[in-house]
């Protein structure tokens, strides 16, 4: 499978990446200056291969193209009329100006697959806005569970809206193929963020306002808890989360409590629901006896859900991930030595065998035009004129 891939940052890069390692031949074509997540993270070796650059970008080449010019649009267009997939986070207008519009690019590649990953979607009053992740995190909610849970609004310290729409948009390329295999013919995809995002907490917290009238507030009480988060114990903290009756009984047979097993406020899973404040008060108070080992031990034992806390440093050594083989190392061509992660989901089928390292801006150009059907020559004028640089 062919992909072209129009995108930059996070949230079209991931989605990009996960067709890569699964097998897909991604081309990334970039703009002279390059995707600006080349240059957004701290910790370069070089100042166009970021960190994060090198993890979005991982199993796919480059080619450079000024589409703003004709030698550079005429190119891209060359590479989409040979693809599977194309995909885009550039805003509609942008892509119609250039005649890279659906209906244009159908008449094109009848074939393609075509996948426009926008800030909003195109039915709606804020169409056409740009946006990042925290804006979406504000407008989808997001921030307002950390309001509900500790009296402000807050991100997610992550770009997690771009990671959650790139992967429903990778998800929904592949439905896209499939039907594509039963029907012989493209189609198009617009994958919105804010919708995602905002279906995905809406999923989470409409509770009873799922119902018309609401038979109660929105938002998972338990779930919008101060207290749903690692609980300090004695030397640091842990995670436990006891949610059927066998779990939470052996909870409260831990924490010295038994009796709370007949108390009608904790008695079952609605009743913990109902009372989810006094619940989590009780593990906070609980939890502080003992040392995290102790504990981790006990709730072992008594086959109840816990966890110690892993700071980010942490993952680097922890146990099972080395275990699984998720830390990577590549020598990387012009980086150096790179840590970097397997892909997580495993195929009994297999997966893809050979392994790209993220590539320099423009790298493949030449090799790629090659392949596209230019000659030599060709190739050098895009290179004089810059449309190809």
């Amino acid at each position: 499978m062919k992909v072209v891939d129009l995108t930059t940052v996070v949230v079209g890069p991931i989605c990009t990446r996960t067709l890569a390692d699964q097998g897909a031949e991604v081309i990334k074509v970039e703009a002279p200056g390059g995707d600006i997540l080349r240059y957004l993270a701290a910790g370069c070796r070089t100042p166009s291969m970021s960190g994060k650059f090198i993890n979005f970008n991982r199993n796919k080449r480059a080619i450079t193209l000024d589409i703003k010019q004709p030698g550079g649009l005429a190119a891209l267009k060359r590479l989409i009329a040979g693809a599977d997939v194309f995909v885009s986070n550039v805003r509609p207008a942008g892509l119609a100006r250039a005649g890279l519009d659906p209906a244009s690019l159908a008449a094109l590649n009848p074939r393609l697959i075509q996948c426009g990953i926008v800030a909003f979607g195109e039915g709606g009053r804020y169409a056409g806005r740009p946006a990042y992740d925290p804006v979406i995190q504000s407008l989808s909610g997001v921030a307002g569970t950390f309001h509900r849970a500790i009296g402000e609004p807050r991100f997610v310290p992550m770009v997690m809206t771009d990671h959650i729409t790139g992967l429903v948009a990778a998800q929904a390329i592949g439905f896209a193929l499939y039907r594509r295999e039963k029907t012989g013919v493209g189609e198009a995809i617009e994958v919105p963020m804010f919708e995602v995002a905002a279906s995905f907490v809406t999923s989470e917290h409409l509770g009873a306002a799922t119902f018309d009238p609401p038979e109660g507030p929105t938002g998972d009480a338990r779930l919008l808890s101060p207290d749903y988060r690692p609980l300090p114990t004695m030397d640091g903290w842990i995670t436990v989360q006891p949610n059927s009756n066998k779990q939470a009984f052996a909870f409260f047979n831990a924490i010295g409590r038994p009796e709370l097993k007949d108390d009608p406020r904790f008695d079952s899973p609605i009743a913990r629901t109902e009372n989810a404040a006094e619940y989590f008060r009780l593990r906070v108070e609980g939890l502080a006896q003992r040392s995290t080992a102790e504990w981790l031990a006990i709730f072992a034992a008594a086959d109840v859900p816990a966890a110690r806390y892993n700071s980010i440093d942490d993952l680097l050594e922890d146990p099972h991930l080395v275990d699984v083989g998720f830390w990577q190392y590549d020598d990387h061509p012009t980086e150096g030595r790179i840590r970097r992660t397997r892909t997580p989901v495993t195929f009994a089928g297999g997966m893809r065998a050979e392994t790209l390292p993220a590539p320099r801006l423009g790298a493949h150009t030449d090799a790629i035009l090659a392949e596209a059907g230019y000659s030599p020559a060709e190739i050098a004028a895009l290179r004089a004129s810059g449309a190809a640089p």
